[in-house]
This record gives structure tokens, C-alpha cells and sequence, in this order.
């Protein structure tokens, strides 16, 4: 099970980019996201996305960071642009363990360097967490993500060109 806590959410800031981390999370095959700052709005849009295309993903908000860390019997995966190498730190993480991947918004607290298993980035500079959770997640799933199957109302379907949707009863 893979699961995401994201800090440092700013509900006035980081609302798009927060909901753009959701949604990556759940297509890339995530099944949790923990925010650290309540955001019912948040909350609402992403249970409205998986109401309507499916999947098995849940949204908590307003979490206490430190007890999700403490209680966590998996693996912690921290990324950030100061880590080690993303292919040689996939290398090492076991997949048999579940799976909890930390991303700031704001500057993380220090602690979260020291409290991680890993600390991974996708490259030694600046970029966005959205680009940095999708990139991390595809190359430890080895693409497999594209695989999910969601049973939702709404369903795309691939084509080379126009649109295919199917929308269920």
C-alpha cells in the first residue's frame, strides 16, 4: 500500500498544486493521501473525483503529521532535491513493506530528513512536487499505474484522436 503525507499544505496558496498532488497520487496508484491542514473544499473535490471515475482512494485532511510518523510500520520515502539519486534509492526500498511518501509544500521541517528511510530526489533541482510524486511513483511502480482499473461512472478511453468517453448509469 502506498500512501502520500503531504506538508505544509497553505489552503489560501497551494490549493491547485495540493489537488494536482491528489490526483497523481490516486492515478498513479496511491490509495491515501494525508494533508496536514484541515481543507474540507479539498476534501470534497477529490471525493467528487473518485465518486466519478473510481478507484479506491482516500482523502484525509487536518492529520497530525507527527502521530501518522510515529504509527507508520512501513517504509518512509522523503522526496526532496537534496536526496539520494532516484534510481539507486528505488533500488534499495522493499516493496514488500507499505510504502509512506513525504512531500512539502512549504520548507519540511528538518526532522523529516532524519525520520525518513529514504531520502530521494528526481533531480538536484528546483521542480515542482507534483512532477517529483509522479516521476517517483511511475519509476517504483515500473509504470504498472497504467494498469489500474477504477470502475468509475466516467470512464476515458484511449484514442489517437478525438475523445472517447464512457459515462455508466
Amino acid at each position: 500500500m502506498i500512501a502520500i503525507l503531504r506538508i505544509g499544505h497553505r489552503i489560501s496558496r497551494d490549493k491547485r498544486i495540493t489537488t494536482h498532488v491528489a490526483l497523481v497520487a490516486r492515478a498513479f496508484g496511491a490509495k491515501k493521501i494525508y494533508i496536514d491542514r484541515k481543507d474540507t473544499n479539498l476534501e470534497k473535490n477529490i471525493k467528487s473525483i473518485c465518486n466519478r471515475f473510481g478507484g479506491n482512494f482516500q482523502i484525509m485532511t487536518g492529520i497530525d503529521r507527527k502521530k501518522i510518523l510515529k504509527n507508520w510500520k512501513g517504509i518512509i520515502v522523503h522526496l526532496t532535491m537534496y536526496g539520494e539519486n532516484l534510481i539507486s534509492g528505488i533500488k534499495k526500498i522493499d516493496k514488500k513493506k507499505d510504502l509512506l511518501i513525504i512531500i512539502g509544500a512549504e520548507k519540511v521541517p528538518p526532522e523529516m530528513y532524519h525520520i525518513s528511510d529514504f531520502n530521494i530526489s528526481i533531480g538536484n533541482q528546483p521542480h515542482s512536487e507534483v512532477a517529483a510524486l509522479a516521476i517517483f511513483l511511475d519509476r517504483y511502480t515500473k509504470g504498472e499505474w497504467i494498469n489500474n482499473k477504477y470502475d468509475g461512472k466516467i470512464e476515458i478511453l484511449p484514442k489517437n484522436k478525438g475523445k472517447k468517453v464512457i459515462i455508466k448509469d
